[in-house]
């Protein structure tokens, strides 16, 4: 199985990879797990990746162009069986989702470190 993660922060990914069961896995050959860091398709001097939200919602939002820009770059180099995005307000993870995703061979999964994604 191969499964790439887009991440913001993706040092805090490293630390849980490393340990347990998925560190048995690793090691066996069993999974790869390649952590991408968001910001490398950031725009501008900065690399800006987030933007305040339209109308009166507080907080931040993914800027979509970044993030499109990463996934269509990966796309390029593999078929993704599934493409998850992780949010709170998403559908509620349960046994039977993580039972279907573990038969996939190709897993893109999306961090939802901000509010959401900008959808202007």
């Amino acid at each position: 199985m191969h499964i790439d993660i887009i991440a913001v922060i993706p040092e805090l990914m490293e630390g849980p990879f490393g340990y347990s069961i998925i560190k048995r896995a690793k090691e066996k050959g069993k999974v790869h797990i390649n952590i991408i860091p968001l910001r490398q398709y950031g725009l501008g001097n900065y690399k800006k990746i987030d933007d305040q939200s339209y109308g009166v919602d507080a907080g931040m939002v993914l800027m979509c162009e970044p993030l499109a820009n990463c996934i269509q770059e990966l796309q390029s180099k593999r078929v993704y069986d599934e493409v998850v995005y992780l949010c709170p307000d998403g559908e509620k993870y349960t046994q039977q989702e993580a039972n279907r995703l573990s038969l996939t061979k190709n897993l893109l999964i999306i961090c939802g470190h901000y509010k959401g994604i900008d959808q202007r």
